[in-house]
């Protein structure tokens, strides 16, 4: 018994997917490809393991801490195993797909392993599926994004989704405007984060009347997106704030366009989990269901550092946005899986029968050996119908 346990205990945040879930999660994953490919996203498929040096190197850095490491006993170099494949995605565009012609449209599915699991995700081996979109900075291209995704997910069946719309870099373009020191910006930012007005109003003597009321009217603003942009608008924004309240405001435009009952909120202070992005950014979420289903948002690919570049293939970057879709809450979002049509064939049944019944769309079981009760038998391998007299028979249960 002691045997059996230890052979069945998995590391912490590892799990056996099981008949029929693992099933439904891949045809979930292809549907959500299917999707995206009618949208002129095409397939790529990083590896497993990268040399340590190319996988967290730039913007790649940020994964470091959740990426499992290990010798190549061929090269005698670092590996790293991916914990995230946007940044796979990103290099295989700013590299091997380097000449192809702009905008670039790419799709990826595929697992994932980190160091260790979050609050919300302990799960540290989960799927990941998504699309970048590199080399365009328009807003109508981070709302095309966002719009691949609630299709996507529409066609899985997700009810109840709503999207969560941020932009990380607006706090530190009013920072900036307004001169603020580090040690300031280091402290707003924490109650920003907090989501404590008080805390704003503790550092006035610091921020000054003016930012001050601003920063705390951006607080404020937090909420149903119509609403937060008609707050927004309001403000006297210094420094890069209002081109890039206005870039917010054209992407609101354009996802209502195509998804004008989306449930849209817009959070212009949020910055956890996104401190490496360069412009709108968004978090996907379902009604009832724990966790995120998925995020995204904009950045450049290929950078050297994080920061606002576009530069190109070859220089410092080129504008890029994308999504990743989490397969583990996704499949929580979803309605069960209806149960597979399995068709038991008793024993002696020709192939040629077998094969053209599976033409005909059935999962079929072959009976191996001849048994008294060939409809116990039928049940007891978990089959739906059974053959009889050529022509299959639904089990009653």
């Amino acid at each position: 018994m002691n045997d059996f346990l230890d052979r069945a205990l998995l590391p912490a945040g590892m799990y056996d997917v099981l008949p029929p879930d693992a099933s439904f999660e891949a045809a979930t994953v292809e549907r959500l490809m299917a999707s995206f490919a009618a949208r002129g996203y095409q397939r790529v498929k990083p590896p497993l393991l990268e040399f340590e040096d190319s996988l967290l190197s730039n913007d790649g850095t940020a994964m470091a801490a959740d990426t499992f490491r290990l010798m190549d006993p061929v090269s005698q170099r670092m590996m790293g195993l991916r914990a995230d494949m946007t940044l796979q995605v990103a290099r295989i565009a700013t590299t091997r797909l380097a000449g192809t012609p702009r905008p670039l449209r790419l799709g990826y599915a595929g697992q994932v392993l980190r160091v260790k699991g979050s609050q919300l995700r302990p799960e540290r081996q989960f799927g990941q599926v998504g699309v970048e979109l590199i080399g365009s900075a328009a807003p109508a291209a981070d709302a095309e994004v966002i719009l691949t995704a609630v299709d996507a997910l529409g066609q899985v069946g997700v009810e109840g989704l709503s999207v969560d719309l941020g932009l990380p870099t607006l706090v530190p373009a009013v920072c900036a405007g307004l001169g603020l020191d580090g040690s300031t910006v280091t402290h707003l930012r924490a109650a920003l984060d907090r989501k404590d007005a008080a805390g704003i109003v503790a550092l006035k003597s610091e921020l000054g009347n003016t930012g001050a009321a601003i920063l705390s009217a951006m607080l404020e603003a937090s909420g149903p997106a119509e609403e937060s942009l008609e707050k927004l608008a309001r403000l006297n924004l210094p420094g890069d704030g209002p081109r890039q309240r206005d870039t917010l405001a054209a992407v609101v435009e354009g996802i209502r366009a195509g998804a004008p009952e989306l449930s849209l909120t817009v959070d212009p202070v949020e910055n956890r989990g996104f401190e490496y992005h360069t412009g709108v950014t968004f978090t996907l979420f379902a009604l009832n269901v724990r966790g995120e289903l998925g995020s995204g948002g904009r950045y450049t690919a290929g950078s050297h550092a994080a920061g606002p570049r576009a530069d190109g293939p070859g220089g410092d970057g080129e504008p890029a946005t994308g999504l990743t879709l989490f397969t583990d809450t996704l499949l929580r979002a979803l309605p069960p899986a209806e149960p597979a049509r399995r068709l038991f064939l008793p024993t002696g049944t020709s192939a040629e029968e077998g094969g053209r019944l599976r033409k005909e769309g059935w999962n079929t079981v072959l009976g191996l050996d001849p048994v008294e009760d060939i409809r116990k038998e039928a049940a007891r391998m978990k089959c739906t119908h059974l053959l009889v007299n050529g022509g299959p028979r639904e089990l009653k249960t």
